[in-house]
C-alpha cells in the first residue's frame, strides 16, 4: 500500500483539538470543513482519523496555510539531520532558501520561520493522533482486538511526533487526548510520557498488519530503542532493540539499493516508513515526498530541478577505505575523492552520491550540467532517494519530475542493528557489537554500481564501476573506544542523507568538535562557510520559535520558556 488514500481530514481538527491560538474563542469554534464526532463515531471513522494522523508523517499538510514552506516540515528531516551536519550542504545557489543557509551556517534565530514550520507540523500530527484517541474512547462496539490495535497506532504516532520535537528542542509541551489547555508550559520532562506511549503501542500492536505502512509492535520497540539512545539509556535501548532483532520479523535485503526502489521499499528490512506515491489522484502529487521534492539534480539532468541537499566532499571522502577494505577513521579527509581518484572506496558511495562521469542509477551519466552552482555547493548530487527510470509517472503539477514514489524509511533494520551495536558497546559487549556491525558491512559487500548503471552482485566483478572495497572486522574487538568509533562511523556511511547525522552527533556530545573541524577543513573549498558562526554550546538544542512563544502567552506572560542561549 502506498500512502493512505483518504483525504477527508486535510485540515483536521476533529473534536476541536488544536495546540495554540490567540483566543479561547478560536479553540472553542467548530472547525470549518471538518467532520464532527457524531459522523465519525464508528470503527471506520476512527480508522479514518488515524489515517489522517499517518498522513502527517511526510510533513505535508496539503496546503502551506499556516507554514511558510513544506521543506523544513519534511518527515525526512533532510534539513535538520543532514544539512546541519557534515553530510550535506543546503545546495542550489546563494540566497535560494536563505532560511536553510542561515541554519547551515549556525546563524540561528528564533524568528527563522523554518523553526515554526517544523514545530507547527509536528504538533498538527500530535493533534490528529489525540483526536483519534478521543474519538476511539467514545465509540462502542469495536471488537476489543481491533480497538487495541487502533489505540496502539494512535499512541505510536503521538509518541513519534513528540519524539521528533524532543530531538529538536527537548524542552517541549506534551499533549494527550484529555488536554483542554492548549497553551501549556514546556517545563515538564516529557520523555517518560513519550516512552510510555511507545511501550503501550508495543504491547497493543500485532507483529504484522494486513495493510503495509501501518505500525507494528516491532516498529514500536525499534522507536522505543531509539528514544532511549537519544536519552543516553543504553541498557533500556538494548532491551527494546533486542526484541526487534529476536522477533525474526526483519532481515537485511541482499543489496542496500533495494530499499530505495519501489520493488524493495516495503521488504524485510523496512521497519517503519513514510509511504509515498505518485499519480494517485492528487492534484500535484502531494504524496510524492513533497517536502523533499527539491532534492534532485538540477539543470541538464532528467529531473530538471532543483539541486538542494548536495552531499559534501567530506561525506564522499568518508567512503575512502584502506587496502584492507576498512574505514580510514582519522585520515579519510586527507585526500579528496575527485575525477582523478583511483583508490579503494566503499561501494555505498555510488548508491548515495551522484558523481560526474558515473552512471546515476539507470537515469544517465552524472554530468557537470546537473549541478546548479558548482563553485558554491560543490560537484555532488543526492542519489539515495532518486527514483529509477520508469518509476515516476506523475502527470501535471509543478515540475512533475520532482516527485518520488520511493518510501522514506523512518527506521529500517540496518539502523536497528547499528543502534543495538552502539548499546552493546556501551554495555561492554564488544564482540556482539562487532557481530552486528559486520552484518551491515557484509551486506555492503553484496552489490555495487555497475559500469552500465545497473546494480551488480558483489563488488569485485569486472563490471563494477570503480575500485570498490569493503571488509568486515575480523579481529576481535577488545577496546571500547575503537569499537565505539567503528559503530559510529558505520552509522554515518550506512545512513547517510537519511536525516540522522546531526542528531547522532548531538546525542554523542561530539557535534562541536566534529562540526567545527569540518567547517575549518571545508572553508577553502566552499567559501560561503567563512560566514559560519560555528557550533557553540547553545547549538545543543534548537531555539523554540518566537511565534509559538508569543502564542503561548497568557495574561501577557509566555508559558513556553526559550532554550538557553537564545
Amino acid at each position: 500500500m502506498k500512502k493512505f488514500n483518504l483525504y477527508l481530514f486535510l485540515a483536521f481538527a476533529v473534536l476541536g483539538v488544536g495546540l495554540a491560538a490567540c483566543s479561547d474563542e478560536f479553540l472553542n469554534a467548530p472547525p470549518q470543513g471538518a467532520l464532527d464526532a457524531g459522523t465519525l463515531a464508528n470503527e471506520a471513522g476512527v480508522d479514518a482519523a488515524i489515517i489522517s494522523a499517518y498522513s502527517m508523517l511526510d510533513g505535508w499538510a496539503e496546503s502551506w496555510g499556516s507554514i511558510s514552506s513544506p521543506w523544513p516540515a519534511s518527515g525526512s528531516n533532510w534539513i535538520w539531520g543532514s544539512v546541519m551536519s557534515d553530510d550535506a550542504h543546503k545546495g542550489s545557489e546563494a540566497g535560494d532558501q536563505g532560511q536553510t543557509e542561515e541554519l547551515e551556517l549556525f546563524q540561528w534565530a528564533p524568528g527563522n520561520s523554518y523553526f515554526n514550520d517544523k514545530f507547527t507540523i509536528l504538533y498538527e500530527g500530535v493533534a490528529r493522533a489525540n483526536a483519534s484517541i478521543a474519538l476511539l474512547n467514545g465509540v462502542e462496539g469495536i471488537p476489543a482486538d481491533k480497538a487495541a490495535t487502533l489505540a496502539g497506532e494512535a499512541k505510536f504516532l503521538r509518541a513519534h511526533f513528540h519524539l521528533d520535537a524532543y530531538k529538536m528542542w527537548k524542552n517541549i509541551p506534551y499533549y494527550d487526548e484529555t488536554d483542554t489547555d492548549f497553551q501549556k508550559a514546556n517545563t515538564e520532562d516529557v520523555f517518560p510520557r513519550i516512552v510510555a506511549d511507545f511501550e503501550a503501542a508495543a504491547a497493543a500492536l500485532p507483529a504484522s498488519q494486513g495493510q503495509v505502512g501501518r505500525v507494528t509492535s516491532g516498529a514500536a520497540n525499534a522507536m522505543l530503542g531509539r528514544a532511549h539512545l537519544i536519552n543516553g539509556d543504553y541498557a533500556s535501548a538494548k532491551t527494546a532493540l533486542d526484541k526487534v532483532v529476536n522477533s525474526g520479523q526483519y532481515a537485511l535485503l541482499p543489496c542496500a539499493q533495494d530499499i530505495f526502489s519501489t520493488a524493495g521499499e516495503n521488504g524485510s528490512e523496512m521497519v517503519f516508513s513514510v509511504q509515498a506515491s505518485v499519480n494517485d489522484g492528487t492534484s500535484e502529487g502531494q504524496n510524492g515526498m513533497f517536502g523533499d521534492r527539491l532534492n534532485f539534480p538540477h539543470g541538464g539532468s532528467p529531473f530538471g530541478c532543483c539541486g538542494f541537499h548536495q552531499p559534501t566532499q567530506n561525506l564522499v571522502n568518508a567512503h575512502r577505505v584502506g587496502d584492507d577494505g576498512l574505514p580510514l577513521f582519522t585520515t579519510f579527509n586527507d585526500t579528496d575523492v575527485d575525477d582523478a581518484y583511483t583508490g579503494p572506496l566503499d561501494p555505498r558511495v555510488d548508491f548515495t552520491v551522484g558523481r560526474d562521469g558515473i552512471p546515476f542509477l539507470n537515469i544517465g551519466v552524472h554530468d557537470p550540467s546537473w549541478i546548479r552552482a558548482r563553485s558554491f555547493q560543490g560537484p555532488f548530487s543526492p542519489k539515495k532517494f532518486s527514483y529509477l527510470s520508469g518509476e515516476n509517472q506523475q502527470a501535471g503539477g509543478w515540475v512533475s519530475t520532482q516527485l518520488s514514489p520511493i518510501n522514506f524509511p523512518i527506521i529500517r533494520y540496518s539502523d536497528v542493528l547499528l543502534m543495538l551495536a552502539e548499546a552493546e558497546v556501551e554495555g561492554g559487549n564488544l564482540e556482539r557489537a562487532r557481530e552486528l556491525t559486520n552484518m551491515v558491512r557484509g551486506r555492503a559487500a553484496g552489490c555495487a554500481q555497475g559500469a552500465d548503471g545497473s546494480v551488480i552482485s558483489g563488488i569485485t566483478d569486472g563490471a563494477a564501476y570503480a575500485n570498490y572495497a569493503v571488509s568486515t572486522y575480523d579481529a576481535p574487538w577488545t577496546d571500547a573506544s575503537a569499537a565505539r568509533a567503528a559503530v559510529r562511523y558505520e552509522r554515518r556511511i550506512e545512513l547517510a542523507l537519511e536525516g540522522h547525522r546531526f542528531f547522532d552527533l548531538r546525542r554523542w556530545g561530539t557535534a562541536g568538535e566534529i562540526m567545527n573541524k569540518y567547517i575549518a577543513e571545508e572553508q577553502p573549498k566552499r567559501a560561503y562557510l567563512n560566514n559560519s558562526a560555528g557550533y557553540q554550546s547553545k547549538n545543543d538544542l534548537f531555539p523554540l520559535p518566537t511565534f509559538q512563544i508569543e502564542l503561548s502567552k497568557v495574561d501577557g506572560e509566555a508559558r513556553l520558556v526559550q532554550n538557553p542561549g537564545f
